[in-house]
């Protein structure tokens, strides 16, 4: 067991790179500008459910292998980067002018989307590698201490996108119009393809 000082810490180191706008918060807006709040929560759950990926990977130390391998992490970092780039310009073309519709997504479309950016996300597996040995009890078995983080992570990071969807939904019942979709659509892509090409070269 994880002593509750520890969680608090743990939260405390990750709450700025919870803050740093990434790709869960981009495919956020995409979605509850283009859908509602509804389209929240397969990106929340996509999200949580790669933070108990790289959880189990770390307990598992298969991450381990990747990190102190230069060349599977390579080979792990420009996956991410091509899904990233991949992902905007697909998203950049659902852009469509104002008079057509677009189809509505499929909700496990999006939870896979939100998935495969947390998971193929070499900065999220390093929090899991880098930060939580350093709130772990050594004398204590460590798969129910990460699991105990990792949940914690999972539930500071649901209300930091639940807090967001109640901020896109607040600007959008005000600029609900169909160039300010397509507006916000694009900014999306163009976040999408910058952590692509950030993760790519860095």
């Amino acid at each position: 067991m994880v002593h509750p000082v520890a969680v608090a810490g743990f939260l405390v180191a990750i709450l700025p790179l919870i803050a740093t706008p990434g790709a869960s918060l981009a495919l956020l807006v995409q979605y509850v500008t283009d859908g509602g709040r509804r389209r929240a929560l397969p990106v929340v759950l996509g999200t949580v459910t790669g933070l108990y990926v790289h959880a189990a990977l770390a307990a598992a130390g298969l991450s381990a292998l990747v990190m102190h391998s230069s060349v599977a992490f390579t080979v792990v970092r420009l996956i991410g980067a091509v899904y990233l780039i991949g992902l905007g310009v697909w998203t950049w073309r659902t852009a469509t002018p104002a008079p057509r519709r677009r189809p509505r997504r499929r909700t496990d479309s999006v939870y896979v989307q939100a998935l495969l950016a947390n998971v193929l996300n070499p900065k999220a597996a390093s929090i899991y590698l880098t930060l939580t040995p350093q709130f772990l009890a050594p004398d204590h078995p460590l798969g129910g201490q990460i699991l105990t983080l990792a949940t914690a992570h999972a539930l500071l990071i649901t209300l930091w996108l639940t807090a967001w969807t109640f901020l896109v939904l607040r600007a959008t019942r005000v600029l609900r119009t169909p160039r300010f979709k397509r507006a916000a659509t694009r900014a999306t892509s163009a976040v999408l393809i910058a952590l692509g090409v950030r993760s790519a070269v860095t």
